[in-house]
């Protein structure tokens, strides 16, 4: 008697059909590229533009300013005027306190304006907004200004300084004196802009990224062009000396390293306003 032949074997378990099959494989694609898109910076919005006169001193500042508002420099000249596009949507907090210095519109008159670029790192990037006294050309923070919660946020650290003309917020190369920042009404508010040529990745992950040069570039490279003090090897190694014997002039020494020997400082500061949010800038 002939017995039929049994099926033969399936290479596929018996609950798994090729359709299922193909839904998997589909869904294995989209994680993956879902995560892919998760690991990509955002992409920045131009919500607020603000401009920067940044002028040149041929002396040095005056210390007996009686105000902020009064002249840095009676005889200064125009270096030229820089717009800033700032990322409102991405950091919030970091743009609507960056802005409010560069208006004054808080309690006090507290802004950027008459205030000096203190530092100059050539071919990387410079530093201004350092708290201190404005009659050296130093800001004030208004004490009404918020805390912005956003330095403890990662999500703020996204975006690199991957070309020259980045607006960040200094905090790990911040050079206010530790005694400012022990105040417990503290407000981080010095910033740096890149210069270029290249990209500083040194900055990446330890500085909030909030805004870009729209125009003024040429101005900005100007500045990176200003001579800096530099100290002698032989001063460095003793500093190095210095401080490795808890020495606290190491570190006061150190604060005019890198400081333009001509002085620059911003002149004017304040918005332009935008009738509509841009899509990702044209970067210079």
């Amino acid at each position: 008697m002939a017995y039929p032949l049994p099926p033969p074997p399936s290479s596929l378990p018996h609950h798994m059909t090729r359709r299922s099959l193909l839904l998997l494989s589909t869904a294995s694609t989209t994680t993956t590229a879902t995560s892919a898109a998760l690991s990509l910076p955002p992409t920045p919005t131009v919500t607020d533009r603000v401009f920067m006169d940044f002028s040149l001193c041929p002396n040095n500042f005056l210390p007996d300013r009686a105000d902020t508002l009064s002249p840095l420099c009676s005889d200064s000249s125009l270096l030229g005027r820089v717009v800033l596009g700032l990322y409102g949507n991405l950091v919030p907090l970091t743009v609507s306190n960056f802005k409010s210095m560069c208006l004054g519109l808080n309690a006090t008159t507290s802004s950027y304006k008459n205030t000096l670029v203190h530092k100059v790192f050539p071919g990387q990037y410079f530093l201004a907004g350092r708290q201190g006294r404005p009659d050296k050309g130093e800001v004030r923070p208004p004490h009404d200004l918020p805390r912005n919660t956003e330095t403890v946020d990662p999500k703020a650290f996204a975006l690199t300084h991957s070309r020259p003309g980045v607006v960040s917020l200094s905090l790990s190369e911040n050079d206010d004196d530790d005694e400012i920042k022990l105040d417990p009404s503290y407000r981080n508010v010095e910033f740096l802009i890149t210069t270029g040529p290249g990209p500083c990745p040194q900055l990446d992950n330890k500085n909030i990224v909030f805004g870009t040069v729209l125009q003024g570039l040429d101005v900005i490279t100007a500045i990176a062009s200003i001579p800096t003090y530099q100290p002698s090897e032989r001063i460095r190694q003793f500093n190095d000396l210095a401080e490795f014997f808890g020495d606290g002039r190491a570190q006061n020494a150190r604060n005019i390293w890198n400081r333009p020997l001509t002085t620059v400082y911003i002149s004017d500061c304040g918005e332009l306003k935008v009738a509509k949010p841009s899509l990702t800038p044209s970067l210079p």
